[in-house]
């Protein structure tokens, strides 16, 4: 939760408008590499929507970077996370990297809220062949919003004459415009 990157997505957000409530998932917090099982994950997922619902009454949005956006919408697959209007992934990793698989995406065609899906084109862990078909076959409830060259942590190579910040700004624009989209 604390990495710059979150941190910076988070002070972005805010300045237009929208609050954020960051956390840990256990294993993180011990400074382990190994991530925790999935029902522990979830249930880290659930606490942190209970939380934030407990502090506020405007519309709820859940979501994640990488690992974190995967385990939001399994918890939501799995049963609804209460209050919650939308997800947004910022990275989804549809599988690891250099096995292109379609199998970690799964469950979320069980999931009924809108979803947005922000990838960089050149994201190690979701190839675009087949990321593109699996969310439009999701339906207008996903939507996929591309940082040209990006890859998984959002870099963007010099050669682009684009900044990472300019890249994270872009992703900062489009998120809000699509909380912006959802009704209340």
């Amino acid at each position: 939760m604390n990495h710059s990157f979150m941190e910076a997505f988070a002070t972005g957000v805010a300045g237009r408008g929208i609050a954020t409530l960051r956390f840990q998932f256990p294993y993180m917090e011990r400074g382990s590499r190994r991530p925790d099982p999935p029902p522990l994950c979830h249930a880290a997922v659930r606490a942190a929507v209970a939380e934030a619902a407990r502090r506020t009454d405007v519309p709820l949005f859940a979501g994640g970077r990488s690992f974190g956006g995967r385990m939001t919408s399994q918890a939501q697959a799995e049963q609804p996370l209460a209050a919650v209007k939308g997800l947004a992934f910022l990275g989804f990793p549809l599988h690891p990297a250099n096995r292109p698989s379609v199998e970690r995406a799964q469950h979320l065609s069980n999931i009924q809220v809108p979803m947005l899906f922000l990838q960089g084109t050149r994201d190690e862990l979701a190839e675009l062949a087949l990321l593109q078909p699996l969310i439009s076959g999701l339906g207008k409830r996903a939507t996929l919003e591309l940082s040209q060259d990006a890859n998984h942590a959002f870099h963007v190579p010099a050669r682009t004459g684009r900044t990472d910040a300019q890249v994270l700004n872009g992703l900062i624009d489009s998120f809000a415009a699509w909380v912006g989209s959802i009704p209340a």
